[in-house]
């Protein structure tokens, strides 16, 4: 009669060390804040606080973890909007603290003049005692306007207001006597120079019905300016004092300047006063 030999293989022989993970992602308004609820929508200019937690690491015979990171934001064609954050983690895990799992934690600093659409911060870890890395993707959502790039210096959205802090723009460009004019447009098509640097002005001047210069701004108005995110477009604007204008037809004119890509264009937009 032959015995047959069973060799019971103790299950946790046969699993595997748990995978290294980012777990627990939260993107949130304030810091140690809630997480954003579903479709909520950022702003540019905001600032987001963003932390999650490590699964899965690996400890030396000393109890000991040790993983680097990096935290950055990218925009809707995956351009970065600020500087890569990096850090590390070494710390000791003492046998009680089995279900303690690190926290990664940082601000981003969203850019002003972004496009709205679908964002993402993406996180890396490489566990530098097991030599294993993961990283996670994590979306999140701008709100605001959308200017129409162009391939050469141009004026997008020109349009006139009675307040400055007017939602909506006036139908019909008419004003009266005494009113005040404001007016806002988005300056587009510029060149960047070294640090995505941006040097535009613009001149406005204010024409009667025959074409004769009635008033000419002093001096020009201009945006000089470097970043790490390439400024998308310049928006500008300007009032009049209407106090003292007669009752008329005027062409309002603006020259622009971009002084790194040695552009110049000029756009006309005319406003009647009653």
């Amino acid at each position: 009669m032959r015995s047959l030999l069973v060799f019971a293989l103790l299950p946790a022989a046969l699993s595997a060390a748990p995978a290294l993970a980012i777990v627990r992602p939260v993107v949130s308004q304030m810091e140690g804040g809630e997480a954003d609820p579903p479709g909520f929508e950022h702003a540019g200019g905001e600032t987001l606080f963003f932390s999650c937690r490590v699964s899965g690491f690996a400890k030396t015979e000393e109890n000991k973890i040790h993983m680097a990171y990096s935290v950055q934001a990218f925009d809707p064609k995956g351009a970065p909007l600020a500087e890569i954050y990096k850090n590390e983690i070494s710390e000791e895990v003492l046998p009680q603290d089995k279900d303690w799992q690190p926290k990664i934690e940082t601000s981003l600093a969203v850019p002003p003049l972004v496009p709205p659409g679908a964002y993402k911060i993406l996180v890396k870890v490489e566990d530098l005692v097991a030599k294993t890395s993961a990283e996670l993707p994590v979306p999140f959502r701008i709100r605001g306007r959308t200017v129409a790039p162009n391939d050469s210096l141009a004026v997008r959205n020109f349009r006139f207001y009675r307040r400055e802090e007017d939602a909506q723009p006036l139908a019909k460009a008419a004003y009266r006597v005494g009113d005040e004019l404001w007016a806002k447009f988005d300056i587009v098509g510029y060149k960047y120079g070294p640090n995505n640097k941006v040097d535009v002005s613009y001149v406005v001047s204010i024409l009667s019905a025959s074409g004769r210069v009635l008033w000419t701004q002093p001096d020009p108005a201009a945006e000089q300016s470097e970043s790490f995110y390439p400024k998308p477009y310049v928006p500008a604007v300007m009032n009049l004092d209407l106090k003292t204008v007669k009752p008329a037809e005027y062409t309002m004119l603006v020259q622009v300047k971009d002084a790194m890509g040695k552009q110049a264009i000029e756009t006309r937009q005319t406003f009647t006063v009653e």
